[in-house]
């Protein structure tokens, strides 16, 4: 069922005009003024003063001001109701609604953070779980709807543990969860029911985009709906890539995707579980966008890169860190070179599935990070050297901090050279 923008009728006192004003000020002064409407003149040339309606059994009125209730079918918003932040408009909605159940464990109840992907609301998992909602029906979701500017509405749960970090969505409202959402440039739209989109990971796309990759070879081990294959296609300007996914609904969108962005051309999509990936000596560069851990990864990422010249892994990993006592500065880290990219956000999408933590990142590269780093290198070096019988020679370029994953867990990208070492 769709959202209808249908105004919910409220209830009101009309009166004469010469008696308006002091039934006004009797109102306001026994707080029973609905203050989210404006006066309005009705049929008649009387005029109509929104009431509270859960409080309409405390009215009392003077006999003095002849007046008698009415349901207004078309309020209009008064100046302040305009104001409101959309938190506080889907709380005030809910409370008319529930009238005289409303109660403080509702209100803790009501969410005040979401995602917005269009004309779809994603609300959090926490968020409406009192026994009363389920009473109201489709009128709760309807009204949320309205109050948010929706026209559909999911709840998301926790991320099943099925091995494709597949999202527990719920839709409440709305016939499908297919959305479209922009992120430098890029077009991606998904199923929110059946794939993940983490806006969390906007800083590590908008410096992917900015990597010197033309006429390079990507293999993305784990592609997804393209959150990484796209921007090095459509910005970084890699010549193809070799996109590889094992869940079929994220390969759907993939490949509408690709389409969407003109790059369906330039992509060959693996369906299916990487680690029997059969590519080999074709790579410039992996991407193993993988966390907590793209370890088991790492043995086909050495196979796929040329063995004659080698590329760069940028490995994905979320790593554990103690706290920190300097003070932040700025969330790009670099071991040896790179430049900084910085991101903004509009504030509608409010926070993904995956910013659990607050914490803000230190300018400087933590002990936890570099060598978790090394260790990460040393381990890709004994892989090369034992795949190919030859030495090579493994570089730390950079450590990125992409975000704080949860309390003192960080997701970072290590940008890790791997290149053969010649015969002297």
């Amino acid at each position: 069922m769709e959202a209808r923008d249908v105004p919910i009728p409220v209830p009101a006192l009309v009166t004469e005009p010469r008696f308006a004003q002091r039934l006004r000020e009797h109102l306001e002064e026994e707080q029973l003024l609905d203050g989210r409407y404006r006066l309005q003149e009705v049929p008649g040339g009387r005029v109509a003063l929104p009431v509270v309606e859960e409080k309409l059994s405390q009215l009392r009125l003077p006999q003095e001001i002849p007046c008698g209730l009415v349901q207004i079918q078309d309020p209009v918003p008064s100046r302040a109701a305009r104001r409101q932040t959309p938190a506080q408009k889907l709380q005030d909605e809910l409370r008319r609604l529930l009238g005289k159940s409303w109660s403080s464990e509702l209100e803790r109840d009501v969410p005040r953070a979401w995602q917005r992907h269009g004309d779809l609301v994603l609300l959090s998992e926490d968020c409406f779980r009192a026994a009363p909602w389920e009473k109201l029906g489709p009128a709760l979701w309807e009204t949320v709807a309205s109050a948010l500017g929706a026209r559909r509405l999911a709840r998301r749960g926790w991320v099943l543990p099925d091995g494709m970090r597949s999202p527990n969505v719920t839709l409440l409202l709305g016939q499908d969860g297919w959305v479209e959402h922009v992120d430098n440039g890029i077009r991606y739209t998904f199923d929110v029911t059946k794939c993940m989109f983490s806006p969390g990971n906007i800083t590590e796309k908008l410096r992917v985009a900015s990597l010197p990759c033309s006429g390079e070879v990507l293999v993305d081990l784990y592609a997804g709906i393209g959150y990484f294959t796209l921007p090095y296609l459509v910005h970084a300007a890699a010549a193809f890539a070799h996109a590889c996914e094992w869940n079929g609904h994220a390969v759907e969108a993939l490949r509408r995707n690709l389409a969407l962005n003109g790059v369906q051309d330039r992509c060959h999509i693996h369906y299916g579980d990487s680690r029997q990936l059969e590519l080999r000596d074709v790579a410039d560069r992996v991407n193993l966008g993988l966390i907590p851990s793209s370890e088991e990864g790492w043995p086909v990422a050495c196979r796929v890169l040329k063995k004659g010249t080698g590329g760069v892994l940028h490995i994905h990993h979320n790593v554990e860190t103690g706290p920190s006592p300097a003070p932040p500065q700025t969330a790009v880290l670099q071991a040896e070179q790179g430049s900084l990219e910085g991101a903004g956000s509009d504030g509608e999408v409010q926070h993904s599935a995956e910013d659990g933590g607050k914490e803000t990142l230190g300018a400087r590269i933590r002990p936890e990070w570099q060598r978790w780093a090394e260790a990460a290198a040393a381990r890709v070096r004994g892989l090369l050297v034992e795949l190919h019988g030859q030495p090579w020679r493994t570089s730390i370029l950079r450590i990125e901090a992409v975000k704080s994953y949860a309390p003192h867990v960080h997701h970072l990208v290590l940008d890790l050279e791997c290149r053969p070492m010649l015969p002297t």
